[in-house]
């Protein structure tokens, strides 16, 4: 034990005190990152909050992140910045993980705090996770680009949404498995700073194992990556694109008056 106490937990060990410094640095990511995105980049909406969520779930690292890949690096240079496709995956990344992730985290508390078993809460936050992405992050926002059809947009979203899940999963289980039934059981509950460190580090190697699939989707136009409402409108990305990928079944409306 250290010897600091905080009236909310009592006393704190040393990894609490730990992890307070580290939620302190991602208060103050969340902020800049918040900030940066709603006030200077033109980004589109949707990937504006997918990197609050991230940030929040993933705090300086996530920071670093989007100050590398997505931030504009000058006014009117957004379009070449954001154009490489490591960064295009990562924005598709971000967006996966944002949504996923949120799901995850919002069923893993749900769970906890009902006492179900391990099993059964690691199914439900697969569940939920996918479902808030897809049906969400994903499809609710891209069903302006399909002509305005939801049930269009989740039939076209949910093979890359399901791959990338998969991948996102595929990390954050063992870290979650490994981190919450070890030696500090306080992990398993969300009362606890030892459950929102575990987290937080599931969603980092997460998004770090779903990578690679996102740079193949992105390369092989099943997702998209980060894109410049300026130029592109509010949809983020080419209706020109999409109507070469989707000719027969998903007529587009035309372009908007604000869009290039």
């Amino acid at each position: 034990m250290s010897p600091f106490t905080l009236p909310p937990f009592g006393p704190l060990a040393w990894i609490d005190v730990v992890l307070l410094g580290w939620f302190l640095l991602t208060l103050l990511s969340v902020a800049y990152v918040a900030w940066d995105c709603f006030t200077n980049n033109p980004e589109m909406t949707v990937m504006k909050w997918g990197w609050v969520l991230v940030t929040l779930y993933m705090g300086p690292v996530a920071l670093i992140l989007y100050v590398l890949s997505c931030k504009e690096p000058m006014p009117g240079a957004h379009e070449a910045f954001v154009k490489p496709l490591w960064k295009q995956a990562v924005g598709s990344t971000i967006h996966c993980v944002a949504g996923d992730a949120t799901g995850i985290v919002v069923a893993a508390v749900v769970t906890a705090l009902l006492g179900l078993p391990m099993w059964l809460d690691l199914v439900v936050e697969y569940v939920a996770g996918f479902a808030f992405g897809l049906l969400v992050f994903q499809s609710l926002f891209m069903k302006d680009m399909m002509g305005g059809s939801y049930v269009k947009a989740v039939r076209h979203s949910f093979l890359p949404e399901w791959l990338s899940m998969n991948l996102v999963m595929a990390g954050m289980y063992p870290i979650m498995v490994l981190l919450m039934m070890g030696r500090d059981m306080r992990a398993m509950e969300p009362t606890e700073l030892t459950f929102w460190g575990a987290m937080s580090a599931a969603v980092a190697v997460g998004s770090l194992t779903a990578y690679p699939i996102n740079v193949w989707l992105v390369r092989a136009g099943l997702k998209h990556g980060m894109g410049t409402v300026r130029a592109l409108g509010k949809g983020g990305h080419s209706r020109e694109a999409e109507r070469a990928r989707w000719p027969v079944d998903c007529p587009l409306p035309p372009h908007p008056p604000h869009a290039a």
